[in-house]
């Protein structure tokens, strides 16, 4: 705690001598100009210090008498706001989870909307405890009770009502400049599917993780709501219920939407970058191919989650004391044929041919897929388009057939890795666990990656307990290790889109890239890949610490930014221009990513009229 504090007496004092006059600035800031006086600066939570206004600064803002007289600094307010949560924590052992998980929520919540710089230094200090709290898997219970924990508006909601309006709309958000925005349209709300307007839980959460992993400036975020109704009946009869009370619109009425709000956000922030989040399947791939070349948009289901898919199977192929090349001959089952499960697997596919110098067509031969109705294979009757080239013909499943169940698949291909991305909880059960006992690998996979934890594929007691102690385990929601005996430590990896997302928003931002490319995501997902040494692999560790999120962050940016650079596709940031960008090393790129990432410190405030 006294290396923090110490750490934060010399950013001030570094903030106080540079004089810059930009709040906004993704620097240390300096004085910051506010237009607000008295009580409209207590009300304002980016400006708000609560008792840690200095007197002088009480003197010019007119806040005298309106808080109590001690000062309190920064370090005691962080060290009581911590105090309180560890009270909270106490008082609340034994009770439910889910009660727990909500009150941890609403204490953190409660401190967003008062004071945003002293959240944020929160959440960025304490990230691996926090991270699941305003993130995956409490922001799928926020999501499902939003409406009455509705407080405070945050972020912009745009409906099926609004049609003809964006354009204008979009202009009564008050930040001037918007570096990244996430929306949703609540269809398909992690493992919980239609939330409808109660999903705007997670472009906020995604955001807050953009600000505390990538330092965007949190005033120059954009979470949104797009409204176009819901078929959750349970939502439609709730009198509580914030959003439309109408089925969702379909087809042309339904993109008319989301094209007005693209064209609206395009005209006003040209260089901002969108993140598209839990569409249903078939508007996550049709939005994506829709805008991917004129915007600079990506969708985190489909590219984040297969970035982070792909680093985990690379290293797997790492922990098996393999060469990257072999990747290609990895025989994968992926379990789930929604937007997540397509996206991991095409991207795979793309990477093993280009690892291997072959067409993606040759690559296909070591992957199956698997949904609700079982293995796909050409021989399946309406068949998904965005499947239908990851069907397996009859010549390349002898022994199986159309439909062939998981532990049937399992069995007969004896797969390298399992990657569940089917949002039904315990499907990899005993029987499938336990065939993976016989799988080629010395070393097999075993990735439950499925939220919230109610959904995943198998927990990691199970998977260590039947499948055997030789596997890599990964998941997407937290889970502890596994305590093996004598010694050993199954070790469970949170295949979070969170180690990528940030990064690739961060990179693109600082590159000026108008799009985002195939190459700057698979450049993401391997930056990733090799983050981890060789002896942390071959202990079946595959992700690192997330107390470490900066830092490997400006690593996946920087990445991301070299392979814009070398596409030829970046068009520099402010003034760093692309010739610029073009002679960094890769440890100035590096540089530049982190120099670039904001951190929260008071800004001296003077009122100007």
């Amino acid at each position: 705690m006294m290396m923090m504090w110490m750490s934060l007496a010399r950013l001030a004092a570094a903030a106080r001598a540079g004089g810059s006059r930009r709040c906004l600035s993704t620097a240390i800031p300096g004085p910051c100009i506010v237009h607000k006086r008295g009580s409209d600066i207590l009300h304002d939570p980016w400006f708000n210090k609560d008792t840690g206004f200095p007197l002088t600064e009480r003197d010019r803002l007119g806040l005298r008498g309106l808080l109590p007289p001690r000062v309190i600094s920064f370090e005691q307010q962080y060290a009581r706001f911590m105090e309180s949560f560890g009270s909270l924590e106490r008082n609340t052992q034994g009770q439910p989870e889910n009660v727990v998980s909500l009150a941890k929520w609403r204490i953190l919540n409660r401190l967003h909307d008062r004071n945003e710089t002293l959240y944020y230094r929160v959440l960025i200090d304490n990230i691996k405890d926090f991270a699941p709290i305003i993130y995956t898997p409490t922001v799928g219970l926020v999501c499902q009770n939003y409406s009455g924990l509705f407080r405070r508006p945050r972020g912009m909601y745009f409906s099926a009502k609004d049609k003809g309006e964006m354009m204008s709309m979009i202009y009564n958000w008050p930040a001037q400049q918007v570096d990244m925005i996430v929306i949703t349209d609540g269809s398909r709300i992690l493992g919980l599917g239609d939330l409808g307007v109660q999903g705007i839980g997670i472009p906020i959460g995604k955001l807050d993780m953009y600000v505390a992993a990538a330092g965007i400036n949190p005033q120059r975020v954009l979470p949104v709501m797009l409204d176009v109704g819901t078929n959750n009946e349970k939502l439609l009869e709730n009198h509580l219920y914030l959003g439309l009370r109408r089925r969702r619109l379909e087809g042309e009425e339904y993109l008319e939407i989301v094209d007005e709000f693209i064209e609206a956000v395009s005209a006003r922030w040209p260089k901002a970058v969108v993140q598209f989040e839990d569409f249903q399947m078939k508007w996550a791939f049709e939005t994506l191919e829709r805008y991917r070349k004129r915007f600079c948009m990506f969708n985190d289901d489909v590219q984040g989650t297969a970035g982070v898919a792909l680093a985990g199977l690379l290293g797997t192929v790492r922990a098996q004391g393999r060469p990257l090349s072999d990747f290609v001959n990895q025989k994968i089952v992926v379990v789930g044929a929604g937007s997540a499960g397509l996206g991991v697997l095409k991207m795979a596919v793309q990477s093993a041919a280009r690892m291997a110098g072959i067409s993606e067509t040759a690559a296909m031969k070591n992957f199956y897929l698997i949904d609700k109705d079982g293995l796909i294979t050409v021989e399946r009757t309406k068949l998904d388009p965005a499947a239908a080239p990851f069907a397996k013909d009859r010549a390349e499943i002898s022994g199986l057939s159309e439909g062939a169940s998981i532990v049937e698949v399992v069995k007969k291909v004896r797969p390298h890795v399992l990657l569940g991305l089917s949002g039904v909880g315990g499907i990899f059960s005993e029987e499938v666990l336990r065939a993976m006992r016989e799988s080629d690998s010395k070393k097999p996979g075993i990735f439950a990656m499925s939220n919230p934890t109610l959904n995943a594929e198998c927990t990691a007691a199970d998977a260590f307990k039947y499948a055997g102690e030789n596997i890599v385990f990964a998941s997407g929601s937290p889970f502890q290790n596994v305590d093996l005996g004598n010694g050993k430590i199954g070790h469970v990896n949170q295949a979070n889109n969170m180690y990528l997302f940030p990064g690739i928003g961060l990179g693109t931002l600082l590159s000026g890239a108008r799009i985002i490319t195939d190459g700057m995501l698979q450049a993401a997902a391997e930056c990733l890949a090799s983050y981890m040494t060789e002896e942390e692999v071959e202990r079946g560790i595959l992700y690192p610490s997330i107390n470490n999120i900066r830092h490997i962050t400006a690593e996946v940016g920087a990445a991301v930014l070299r392979a814009a650079v070398t596409e030829d596709i970046a068009e520099g940031h402010g003034d760093v221009g692309p010739k610029d960008l073009s002679h960094m090393s890769k440890e100035e790129t590096v540089n530049y990513i982190t120099r670039n990432m904001w951190y929260p410190v008071y800004s001296p405030l003077v009122h100007e009229k």
